[in-house]
């Protein structure tokens, strides 16, 4: 491994001026840098949560760019930055960009998207390029659109000490003299950098060199990180900028972050190789954007692939995942392939063709699956949580179960997959106090209240959310008046919970299926789905109870005989 300087300093990369964009970004590039900042305004009334969901990112990683900045995750204060991290990748070869997936809201327009909920780090503009909708025809709620934000690796030829940089959206009454003085550097320095811009113009996006900042520099910006994701980004900072006269050079490697993992199952790939395959990463190739990073499709070594691109702060997940499946195997996980530690964090899996449950139940213009499908589909996963609940040495939790993260192959065979957020659990102490992790809408309610003693009936729960999903074909959570929202969990209590819920619960069966299901066993799936989401985690199901209560109603359905709790 070659010998990192320790003297490298990281620093933060926040986005374009979009105004001056051409002038600024590189107009053809290569690669991108593994880690960027957003320096994200905080408006009245905006909280982690929402913010994480439009910044594809999880709420423990924003709070690990602002230690000393935000002090209560469920009450930020207003009219202040916070650090939103993100990957810096090369767009088409054209650009440095990320392209962020935003779902549509009630009311929403290009205007309040950009300056609401992407507080003006995007423009109007931009997010009209990268979509095909007109500026006044907005999509349809609940559909995703294209957002991107523009970033920059830098330019060493004016200082090799700043490679990365915050980018800073300027508000009224701020100048070059005010920023450069708050930010500790040099009015020329700020301008060598940042030679187009017009400081004179409110929501100018502007390069901040990074060096030296503390928490208090930019408004409050921490800047702290765990010293392993520091390592891991300085060695892709300090590889790129070390030999870039050299256009062949890739990115050094980080074999140190495997300490303790045994991957010997696995391939070890080449940037250079997983570059090639994905076309540079294009966009042509992208399938999917997670929390983590994004999935790009590609063809390596004769077979077809996905490799999830994982940002540099996203070390922790890239290892839980790693070690997972590196030793556990079944039929219904997703298999991994290999992994690359040049540059980003790569992991590469078996390629499943019909994508995630999620789009074949939420996408506008998929076929439905017929309900036999979806039971199927169903027990396929319940039979892969089950293995790693009950057939392992120590037991994991996944803790992130959502239909998004349920794979489907060309034969309608389901897989789970994404076990970043999976936890090790000694046998005999299936509980245990960690971190609150997970997708809102699946986290039961004792994650809320308590943050700790997770258990795998945390899985169990988030598997009823799915259940009650390939009923209704309805998000977890979902719209109801206005930009009202409430759990999918609630309002099908409120079916299930009345005297008759037959009426109640024909209302909520996904109306693409028409009358073509046996509407028997859509009650025992509503009922089993009610029962793993039961307030008492103690009162749920196991998951082996549930894939034997699933096997029950696949083979009924075949016969002709399910039971229903309507029958008396």
């Amino acid at each position: 491994m070659l010998e990192l300087n320790m003297r490298f300093r990281l620093v933060a990369l926040f986005f374009l001026s979009s105004i001056h964009l051409c002038s600024l970004v590189q107009s053809i590039c290569s690669r991108g840098c593994g880690l960027a900042l957003g320096s994200y305004y905080i408006s009245p009334g905006n909280e982690l949560d929402p913010i994480s969901q439009y910044m594809n990112t999880n709420i423990n990683s924003i709070l690990q760019y602002n230690r000393g900045t935000i002090t209560n995750q469920d009450s930020v204060q207003s009219f202040i930055r916070i650090n939103v991290p993100f990957s810096c990748e090369c767009i088409n070869g054209d650009f440095l960009g990320h392209m962020f997936s935003y779902t549509v809201r009630s009311q929403d327009t290009y205007g309040l998207i950009a300056s609401e909920r992407y507080a003006n780090l995007t423009t109007v503009e931009w997010i009209q390029r990268f979509n095909s909708h007109p500026v006044n025809r907005i999509p349809d709620v609940n559909t995703t659109i294209n957002v991107t934000v523009n970033c920059s690796c830098g330019d060493s030829s004016i200082s090799k000490d700043y490679g990365l940089f915050v980018t800073y959206t300027l508000r009224s009454g701020e100048t070059l003299d005010s920023v450069s003085s708050v930010a500790k550097l040099s009015s020329n320095l700020m301008r060598s950098y940042n030679p187009d811009a017009n400081f004179d113009v409110v929501n100018s996006l502007i390069y901040i060199p990074g060096r030296g900042l503390s928490g208090g520099a930019i408004g409050g910006i921490a800047v702290a990180v765990v010293a392993g994701v520091l390592l891991l980004a300085g060695c892709s900072y300090y590889g790129f900028y070390r030999n870039k006269k050299d256009s062949s050079d890739l990115p050094i490697d980080a074999p140190h972050i495997l300490t303790g993992i045994t991957v010997d199952k696995s391939i070890e790939f080449s940037y250079k190789e997983l570059s090639k395959a994905t076309d540079e990463f294009s966009l042509a190739n992208k399938i999917g954007q997670g929390g983590f990073g994004a999935v790009y499709y590609a063809k390596l070594r004769g077979q077809k692939v996905a490799i999830k691109k994982m940002d540099m702060q996203a070390s922790r997940e890239f290892l839980a995942e790693l070690k997972v499946l590196t030793q556990v195997h079944h039929l219904n996980l997703v298999r991994l392939i290999g992994y690359s530690v040049e540059g980003s964090l790569f992991l590469v899996y078996e390629y499943l063709e019909n994508g995630n449950l999620s789009e074949h139940l939420h996408l506008i213009g998929r076929d439905p699956l017929p309900w036999s499908t979806r039971v199927q589909i169903a027990l396929d996963s319940a039979r892969g949580l089950e293995y790693i609940h009950e057939h392992i040495v120590p037991i994991y939790i996944h803790r992130d179960i959502k239909s998004a993260n349920i794979l489907i192959d060309k034969n309608f065979n389901a897989k789970v997959a994404d076990f970043g957020l999976a936890k090790l659990v000694e046998v005999g102490n299936k509980s245990l106090h960690t971190r609150l992790v997970g997708t809102f809408g699946y986290m039961p309610p004792e994650r809320y209240a308590k943050r700790g003693n997770v258990s795998p009936k945390v899985d169990v729960y988030a598997f009823g959310v799915v259940l009650y999903e390939l009923i209704s074909a309805k998000e977890a959570v979902v719209k109801t008046h206005g930009s009202t929202a409430k759990g999918l969990v609630s309002l099908c209590d409120e079916v299930l919970s009345k005297l008759d819920p037959k009426d109640g619960l024909v209302k909520m069966i996904d109306p693409r299926l028409g009358d073509n299901y046996p509407l028997d066993s859509v009650c025992k799936m509503a009922e089993l789905a009610k029962a793993c989401t039961h307030e008492n985690p103690q009162l749920r199901p196991s998951m082996r109870s549930i894939m034997v209560e699933l096997m029950t109603i696949s083979s009924s359905m075949e016969d002709g005989n399910v039971g229903s709790f309507y029958e008396n």
